[in-house]
């Protein structure tokens, strides 16, 4: 999926994550996999989206593109620079290069520190206060739009939308260039995700800012992403320009959730075809042979069980993982 000739802002290869489970109480130890073989880029200034159906993996690659966890094999790469080993004074300076914004407003947040603390303590561990510390926290606050009399109250004061505000004030309070923001609208109401995704654009154009954005809501991504990749069982499916996911899909699983997004037009959402998928996803304590998707795949056919699909180029910078590629490509394109 990248190049050696490409340098991205932020980079993963190759990346794989295990985690020891066990089937019932007495079972024997098994291996969940939960990414397996991610490689994508995000350039520089640019969103990249991550979606699919939870348990996919999505939240996994962005702790560990973070490095909040440790991947199993592969590498990162921040501007070319491999940083899955770095420790002390690297590890906190790509701290303040790359920060996260989490799906929980209220999980993320310490109940027992005031807003003012929770956006104070960046500076502070970072040695930033002593200089103009409240100056800049008073801006960011701002920003964010967060009332300089909100800063003495606590979380649990606050609704949700204005607590993921404090989160995101957060992750911004030094200034990082990349934000992994995981899922951060989908506990809020539909009025006040429009407002957050608002400002997380006005900010990325005001700061610079790439975004590695992930969610299951097709929508949100569509209205914020540059690029989109679909992931599957801790696999990619589909990676490509958000318009030409939305246009023309290359992977059946990305059509079923296409089909799914709902119209605002009351007459077109009657008229449109809605794809079922049939089944749940697979454990991945005990993934499909072959392709991942075949269980549920309308099109899918006995090759499909025994041939393990790899990411193909559909057309410049379009790549589908499937191995009925060819019947798809005919059947989708417009």
């Amino acid at each position: 999926m990248t190049t050696d000739k490409k340098i991205f802002h932020l980079e993963a290869k190759n990346l794989r994550k295990f985690f020891s489970a066990k089937e019932g109480f007495f079972g024997q130890p098994k291996t969940i996999r939960a990414l397996d073989g991610i490689s994508l880029g995000v350039e520089r200034g640019t969103t990249l989206g991550i979606v699919g159906e939870s348990g996919c993996g999505k939240t996994t690659l962005g702790r560990i593109l973070c490095l909040l966890e440790t991947p199993s094999e592969g590498k990162i790469l921040y501007n070319g620079s491999e940083v899955q080993n770095i420790k002390g004074k690297k590890l906190k300076e790509f701290r303040r290069e790359v920060q996260i914004i989490f799906q929980d407003p209220y999980a993320s947040l310490d109940p027992r520190m005031t807003i003012g603390d929770i956006l104070r303590e960046p500076f502070i561990i970072h040695g930033e206060w002593k200089n103009d510390g409240q100056k800049r926290l008073l801006k960011l606050a701002d920003k964010c739009g967060i009332s300089k009399s909100h800063l003495s109250r606590y979380p649990h004061e606050f609704s949700g939308g204005q607590r993921q505000r404090v989160g995101i004030a957060r992750a911004l309070a030094l200034n990082p260039k990349i934000v992994v923001c995981d899922e951060p609208v989908s506990a809020l109401d539909v009025s006040i995700q429009a407002q957050i995704l608002n400002l997380l654009k006005d900010l990325q154009k005001e700061l610079g800012l790439t975004y590695v954005f992930i969610s299951h809501d097709f929508s949100v991504v569509r209205h914020l992403c540059d690029k989109i990749a679909v992931m599957y069982l801790g696999k990619i499916v589909e990676f490509a320009l958000a318009d030409d996911i939305f246009s023309n899909p290359q992977h059946p699983y990305t059509e079923a959730l296409l089909s799914a997004i709902p119209l605002p037009d009351p007459e077109k959402q009657k008229k449109r075809s809605r794809i079922i998928l049939s089944g749940d996803i697979p454990s991945p304590l005990s993934p499909p042979t072959g392709c991942p998707f075949h269980p549920r795949c309308r099109y899918a056919k006995d090759s499909c069980r025994g041939e393990i699909p790899v990411l193909e180029e559909v057309s410049p910078e379009h790549r589908a993982a499937c191995p009925v590629l060819p019947l798809n490509r005919a059947r989708i394109s417009p």
